[in-house]
Parts: C-alpha cells; structure tokens; sequence
C-alpha cells in the first residue's frame, strides 16, 4: 500500500487529489495499525515488484534509445542518398528523435505504474505555450523548410524580394535568408516572410532577355537606323541567336511614335553571366556610333507661334 501511493503522479483533477489524499490515511493508518513482522513481508514483496518494474523500465529506454539512434542513423543515410539540404536533414533528424525519446520516456515512466495521462498533459500544455510564445520563429521555420524544399532560388543567385532588397543569396538556413548587396551590404531576411511573398530570381534561368528603347530624331531614315542597329548588334560576340540555343534571334524595330522622338526597341539574348556587360557596352556603342553615322538624338522641345510674331500681354 505504501508502494501505491509513491508510484502516483500529479493529480489532474480534483477527483484524483481526493483520491491520492485518501490513499495517505489508509496507508497511514495500515502503519499504525500493523505490526511490524506483518508489515515487513509484504513491503519486502511491494519493493521487489517495484525493484522488477524498474528493471523493465530501464531495459525499455536503453533499448528504445538504440532504436532512436537507429532511426536517426537511418534517415541520415536516405537524406545523403536523395542529396537532401543539410539544414532540413538535421532538423528533421533532430525533430524525430526528439519526439521519439519523448515517447519512449512515457512509455518507460508507464511501466512503473505511473499514470502518465497527466504528465502527457502537462507535455502538450507545455508545447502549445511554447508554440505560442514562438509563433513568429515557428512561421521562420516553416517557410525555411518549404524554401529548402521548393528551392526557388540557392546560394549565389541573384534574387530580388518582394520588399525591395536585392542581392546574391550567400546562405540559406532553417529560419532566415543572407543576401549580400551589389555594394557590400549584408541583409539577412525571415524566412517566414520570404516564404509567402514573391521572388524575382534573376539566375534561375541560363540566358536574359536585353532591352534597349533608343529615341532618334523625326526624318531619320527607318531603314538606315534598323541597319546601322544591326551592325550594333552583329558585332557583338556576346549576343546569342536562335541557332545557338536563344529563344529568338535579335529584334530591332520601330517601338513608339513620341512627341519629340522616333522610339526603335532593340531585344538581344545573351548569357545570365554576360547581361550587364552587354547592356553597358551596347548602350556605349549606340550612343557613340549613331552620330556617325548621321542619326540625331533629339531632346524635348515645345514651339510657340504668336499670331502677329510677338508674345501677347
């Protein structure tokens, strides 16, 4: 009787407080009330039960333990086979054998002939506060986890987020995102928030789309200016042409009729790794050879006529 009321746990209710409180005068008036020669037997039989369930308890979480190992072991190897991310194969590995252990010590603290429906209580009341008071760091790993396995972007690209931060992805983690900046800044993101909102990769894909919007004076030759363009874009190495895999060979044409200029769009391919110096180089080479070749820039101009020649009062 002794032995009952050390194997209970915390009471869960008022029910089972009254419960345990009558189990204490019983067990104090049993001591009282019995002679010792009586009472020794039967606490020598209760501590070699108790002695055995401990046993059996002990012999469950060792074994249970290597199981865990196992386990984790396990899924190490089928993460290294499928080339998964390091940072969610060692966050899954430790969530599991975290939950794991948790049970197995249930189970084992069941054995003894604890009631382990209080304790399993306390455990979920305890996570559903830590949950709460973590939402934020929760949601960062959620939306690490749903990045590493989506990937939409991986270290070195260039991206641009929807908050207007751009840079080279430099590392991706279980809870934020590092971006270094064309000049040198670190900015380090919330996975969370990067997770749920858009992202423009600029890297993703092998080749981009070059775009030049060039004004030439009204008069100017279309044919003339669409050729000395060509030759623009011909000497270039760098631009790339459907038979060399772009999308579309380069396209030069008359974009927009403005108020003060003749707008030709000029559309190349080249390599992700070549688009800026092939933008800056164009846009050099057409500002230098169109007046060359006799083609004006215009600038904005506004004429007033006066009907007798002089400004009205």
């Amino acid at each position: 009787m002794l032995f009952n009321l050390l194997q209970s746990t915390v009471p869960a209710d008022t029910a089972e407080l009254n419960k345990i409180e009558q189990t204490a005068r019983e067990t104090i008036e049993y001591i009282a009330t019995t002679p010792l020669d009586e009472m020794l037997p039967e606490l020598l039989k209760q501590a070699i039960n108790f002695g055995i369930k401990v046993l059996i308890a002990l012999l469950i979480y060792f074994v249970g333990a290597w199981l865990v190992k196992k386990v984790r072991r396990m899924l190490h190897r089928i993460f290294e086979r499928r080339g998964t991310e390091k940072a969610i194969a060692s966050f899954v590995e430790s969530l599991t054998s975290i939950s794991l252990m948790v049970i197995l010590v249930i189970i084992a603290v069941g054995t003894l002939g604890i009631n382990t429906t209080s304790l399993a209580a306390l455990l979920a009341a305890g996570g559903m506060a830590i949950g709460m008071a973590l939402s934020g760091t929760v949601q960062n790993f959620a939306g690490g986890i749903m990045l590493l396995v989506f990937k939409p972007f991986k270290a070195g690209d260039f991206i641009e987020t929807q908050d207007g931060f751009s840079g080279t992805v430099t590392d991706v983690n279980i809870v934020s995102t590092k971006l270094t900046t064309t000049d040198n800044r670190i900015i380090i993101i919330p996975n969370g928030s990067l997770s749920n909102g858009t992202i423009n990769n600029y890297s993703m894909n092998t080749m981009r789309r070059v775009e030049w919007l060039v004004g030439v004076e009204y008069g100017s030759s279309a044919e003339e200016v669409k050729k000395v363009l060509k030759s623009i874009v011909d000497a270039e190495k760098r631009v790339l042409y459907a038979s060399s895999g772009a999308p579309a060979d380069p396209l030069i044409a008359v974009n927009a009729l403005k108020d003060s200029a003749v707008e030709y769009v000029v559309r190349v391919w080249a390599k992700k790794e070549d688009y800026w110096d092939v933008f800056y180089k164009l846009n050099e080479e057409i500002y230098t050879i169109l007046p060359q070749k006799g083609i004006g820039f215009p600038f904005p101009q506004m004429d007033v006529h006066f009907p007798d020649g002089k400004p009205q009062a």
